[in-house]
């Protein structure tokens, strides 16, 4: 049991006056309130209230019992926020009538843990983080907020990284108070790009890690007047941004589920199926990891000023190659496909229960991809099958993807893709600038 008075003293007396409950939606934007540290027991049993309908993505009504959305605070997430002095950062889960709610994005993720949890199994995930540094100018233009960032080539740039030292060493000095073991900072392969790392966690942890991490930079960027932006392909020509998710599993007794030291690519008969379930899956998967009309900017054979490009086009995996939608590393799985605008919370549910599919049907993995499969499809040779080209096809997938959807959970698919086919249809029916340039006086 829990002393929430003490608990609260112990906040009061270090200066902390109210918790900052936060949520995402649908969209995997976080979402919250401030409220008063005194009523923590509240906060913890009952949740803080907002407006169900207010928020993206509950399917909750206007009325009735089930019209609010409680947040319900997780103790184990409190911490105080160094950018927000007084104030103690909260992850909830969300309820809505006394229960836990279906369509809340951890909730979701809770569920698929479960499923874990039955075969004494844990979830690892390491994060990596890419963004923007950008700035807006009077003409409404975006534009990398370093000026002088205009390398074509500008991975590793050191002189990007000491014209931005402030910015990256507060977001080092918030991030290292928060908890984080950081693990390197740099500069990526686009004007503007950066990639903050830190060390891996348990799944639901880390899912909550990246969403501070993200409310963080928002603080930081705003504090040296820039926009940190999750935004996957912000410019035409330049790499784009992932949100890579390194997977492994361990056993009750922390053996490595994935690995087999005595298999070519270290991977265990269970490797090998999760891997197989992550592409018979992947299309669906591709509008909960990839879920914004950008993202498909970034999913595509696209010319890199930089003569690089990382994209992971091509429904394919293999050893340590960065060409493929999985990379095997050392026993592990790099899922390649989720970008940073992604509800992170989602992605992860359903990548775990696509793979969870391939062990539970022992689905069996193609050969391994030996080769840069760009260099092959420059080639001309036949090339293994691709991703969805847009959110349209995805959402598509998603929908047709009953074993997915089910495990899943379909109350969250249904809104979900409801709420992104009406994303995708004003995108469709929106005119560009590139099209008036291009048609306006042509015929």
């Amino acid at each position: 049991m829990h002393n929430f008075e003490t608990i609260a003293a112990d906040l009061q007396a270090r200066g902390i006056h109210s918790i900052l409950t936060q949520f995402c939606d649908l969209h995997g934007v976080a979402k919250g309130k401030l409220v008063p540290v005194q009523n923590l027991r509240e906060w913890v049993e009952s949740g803080a209230g907002f407006a169900g309908p207010s928020i993206w993505g509950t399917g909750l009504g206007r009325f009735g019992r089930r019209s609010e959305y409680y947040g319900r605070v997780q103790l184990e997430t409190l911490r105080d926020l160094p950018f927000m002095p007084g104030v103690a950062h909260a992850v909830c889960d969300g309820y809505a009538g006394g229960e836990p709610l279906a369509t809340d994005s951890r909730q979701v993720l809770r569920r698929q843990l479960e499923r874990l949890k039955v075969r004494g199994w844990t979830l690892w995930v390491g994060i990596e983080p890419e963004f923007f540094l950008l700035k807006k100018t009077a003409d409404g233009q975006w534009l990398p907020a370093d000026a002088l960032d205009g390398l074509d080539k500008p991975s590793y740039d050191l002189k990007a990284i000491h014209r931005n030292r402030a910015f990256l060493d507060d977001m080092r000095v918030a991030l290292t108070q928060l908890g984080f073991e950081l693990q390197q900072i740099d500069h990526e392969d686009a004007r503007g790009q950066y990639e903050i790392n830190y060390k891996f966690d348990d799944a639901l942890a880390a899912a909550d890690r990246y969403m501070l991490f993200k409310l963080t930079a928002h603080a930081v960027a705003e504090q040296h007047g820039c926009v940190f932006s999750c935004m996957p392909k912000p410019f035409a020509g330049a790499p784009g941004s992932g949100l890579h998710f390194h997977l492994s599993l361990t056993d009750a007794d922390g053996r490595a589920v994935f690995t087999d030291t005595t298999d070519p690519l270290l991977l265990s008969a269970d490797g090998y199926h999760f891997v197989a379930g992550l592409l018979h899956h992947a299309d669906a998967l591709a509008a909960l990891c990839a879920p914004t009309v950008n993202s498909y900017k970034r999913l595509t054979l696209s010319h890199s000023a930089s003569g690089t490009t990382w994209s992971p086009v091509w429904k394919a995996f293999g050893d340590n190659n960065r060409t493929c939608l999985i990379r095997t590393v050392a026993g592990r799985l790099e899922w390649r496909l989720s970008d940073p605008s992604c509800n992170v919370y989602a992605a992860i549910a359903a990548t775990l229960a696509a793979g969870l599919d391939g062990i539970d049907q022992a689905m069996t993995a193609p050969a391994a991809c030996v080769e840069d499969l760009y260099e092959r499809f420059a080639s001309g040779a036949p090339m293994p099958g691709r991703l969805p080209a847009d959110l349209g096809a995805a959402l598509q997938a998603l929908a047709q993807d009953t074993a997915l959807t089910q495990s899943v959970g379909e109350a969250f698919c249904q809104e979900f893709v409801a709420l992104k086919n009406q994303e995708w249809q004003d995108y469709s029916q929106s005119v560009s600038a590139w099209e008036l340039q291009r048609y306006a006086e042509m015929f």
